[in-house]
């Protein structure tokens, strides 16, 4: 437990999580971990299971990583704001008690997809009334829901592919219904995604009915909600990073050259053919535009701390936004920190940023009446 003396902060570092992303989240919190000053902070590593139990111990992460987490202690956060920071579970004969581990300055959550970058989270830390990296309650499950956060593009008229929505439901009970009007949207290729999930995991390039089918039920093991959206022929695939509060910045653009069909899980994380350019070439209206699109959208959602937006041009030079993930992967090839460091923040100081605007973003949270009070 931090001393009432130290100068310390204690920063607690969440990772794994339940979602097909969890796998990418241990890659990230390990970057991640490398690069906090243990001169200035004192860590606490917390590892979320596929079936959502709370682990601690030293060395968590690489237990994870090993998939042995017998040495590991179980944690957990108490929603109640008079019970700060982190309790261990003990069990005490038949019983079960709580016991204070330590208090924890802000949490930092690499937890990608379902259950950590969706909102849920987010809406467990705002009841415990703490700091954290990264966007609230509603920019984060605005930015994971595809479907909605293409909706919310449309109505502050950034530019978005032509796309729609279906229910696993709909899927399993009337294929060839979901088939129909998917191929309403527009010829092939079209691509098929679960709406809330990222890391490309059960995203399929579809080019053929056959394709469509397969594609509908890869993505329904993951969601319950399906997009189904226009592929871009040849699209340039550019990214920004943005990093803020209430006056966010971007980072200059960079582009993916795919090594692969396009972006897939396999090209981002195991392959290593994708190839990033950075700055990405393109022309100064271009730039600037999808600077300005990131930026908006960012804001459009209530986004904080960090997002990175994606972008497709087109070959005639049509700019479409893509989506913006409030929790990027912060893996060593990953773009979200590249761009900062082409745009001169190195890891380790955009890091320490983020933590930053976690302790600003918790000190606004703090200026909010919770009470109402008539006028006399």
């Amino acid at each position: 437990m931090r001393h009432a003396t130290s100068t310390k902060r204690t920063i607690a570092v969440l990772f794994g999580g339940r979602s097909g992303e969890h796998e990418v989240s241990l890659m990230s919190a390990r970057s991640v971990l490398s690069v906090l000053d243990r001169a200035r902070f004192d860590i606490i590593e917390v590892g979320i299971t596929h079936q959502g139990a709370w682990l601690t111990g030293e060395h968590a992460l690489a237990a994870f990583e090993k998939g042995n987490l017998s040495t590991l202690r179980s944690v957990t956060l108490h929603p109640d704001p008079a019970r700060p920071g982190l309790y261990v579970i003990r069990n005490v004969g038949e019983h079960e008690t709580l016991e204070k581990l330590a208090d924890v300055d802000v949490y930092f959550p690499i937890l990608h997809g379902s259950y950590g970058e969706d909102g849920a989270l987010q809406g467990l830390l705002e009841m415990a009334d703490v700091a954290y990296v990264g966007a609230g309650v509603v920019g984060s499950s605005v930015g994971m829901d595809k479907g909605v956060f293409k909706e919310v593009m449309r109505a502050q008229g950034i530019p978005v592919v032509d796309s729609i929505v279906v229910l696993r439901s709909e899927i399993e009970s009337d294929m060839q219904s979901v088939i129909r009007r998917a191929e309403a949207v527009s010829d092939y290729p079209l691509f098929v995604k679960p709406a809330n999930l990222g890391s490309s995991v059960g995203v399929t390039k579809c080019r053929t009915r056959s394709d469509l089918a397969e594609g509908l039920m890869e993505a329904a093991q993951y969601d319950r909600r399906v997009l189904i959206e226009h592929g871009v022929p040849e699209a340039r695939e550019i990214e920004i990073s943005v990093l803020g509060n209430d006056d966010p910045q971007a980072s200059v653009a960079g582009e993916i050259i795919s090594g692969a069909d396009f972006y897939s899980y396999d090209a981002k994380y195991l392959l290593g053919t994708s190839m990033p350019v950075i700055p990405a070439m393109l022309t100064e209206s271009q730039a600037a535009q999808v600077r300005e699109y990131a930026i908006r959208a960012f804001k459009a959602i209530d986004a904080c701390g960090m997002a990175r937006v994606d972008f497709f041009i087109s070959q005639t030079g049509q700019v479409f936004l893509n989506e913006l993930n409030t929790i990027p992967g912060f893996t060593k090839i990953s773009m979200y920190p590249k761009l900062w460091q082409a745009s001169g923040l190195s890891y380790s100081d955009l890091v320490n940023r983020l933590i930053e605007l976690a302790l600003e973003r918790k000190i606004e949270r703090d200026r909010t009446v919770r009470i109402y009070r008539r006028p006399a």
